[in-house]
């Protein structure tokens, strides 16, 4: 069950929790459902260009849409004065059906974010660097910032190789099935020209939880 279930999922109201907060009828959920994805990819595309956002949290009252940007890099986000934020609110206040509010918590250690971590290697074959190497320095970075383990999965042709193959490096221990068991996880993917698409997922075990 632990490699076929989403780890975060799989531990949602143990000690995991929604990225979207709201309850609507029938008549609004399909809208704000659709709303919600575009917003979350508005501000991904945004800021695609490096890996910064790790979460997107929206959470919606009767009058008001509050939207916290997890980031590793708060100023590139909030911008020369604020202007960046301005600008994003504006954008996705295009979008929303309420008024926005928009707040930026910075991401402490990076190194323990599965989804920085996972786009920081797929961004790393894109510009062929070694499969190997990208994985076993981001592993090394996680196990030195605190984590109790990590495990990398890369899958697809890699070194373009002819046949498309799967490699996975593990570090520490990555316990999938204790629901006590903190552990962040993403998957993404890599384009390379002549080799297609590879796809990076990173599991962190970050320790048990003692509240549960």
């Amino acid at each position: 069950m632990g490699q076929k279930v989403n780890p975060i999922s799989f531990r949602l109201q143990v000690h995991k929790n929604w990225d979207s907060r709201w309850f609507a009828g029938k008549k609004d959920f399909a809208k704000w459902l659709a709303e919600d994805i575009h917003i979350r990819e508005l501000i991904e595309k945004k800021f695609s260009s490096r890996p910064t956002i790790n979460r997107i949290e929206i959470e919606r009252s009767a009058n008001l849409i509050t939207v916290t940007i997890h980031t590793a890099k708060a100023g590139v986000v909030i911008g020369r004065g604020g202007a960046g934020v301005t600008e994003l609110k504006t954008q996705i206040e295009k979008l929303a059906s309420l008024p926005v509010r928009i707040n930026i918590e910075e991401v402490k250690r990076p190194e323990l974010a599965a989804k920085l971590v996972a786009e920081n290697i797929a961004r790393q074959l894109e510009r062929r660097i070694n499969f190997r190497r990208a994985t076993k320095m981001s592993a090394l970075n996680t196990m030195n910032a605190g984590a109790k383990g990590i495990r990398i999965q890369v899958a697809g042709r890699l070194n373009n190789a002819e046949m498309a193959r799967r490699e996975k490096i593990i570090e520490g221990s990555v316990p999938l099935h204790t629901l006590r068991a903190d552990i962040d996880f993403h998957s993404t993917r890599a384009t390379l020209p002549g080799a297609g698409i590879v796809g990076v997922k990173v599991w962190i075990y970050k320790g048990e939880r003692a509240d549960r």
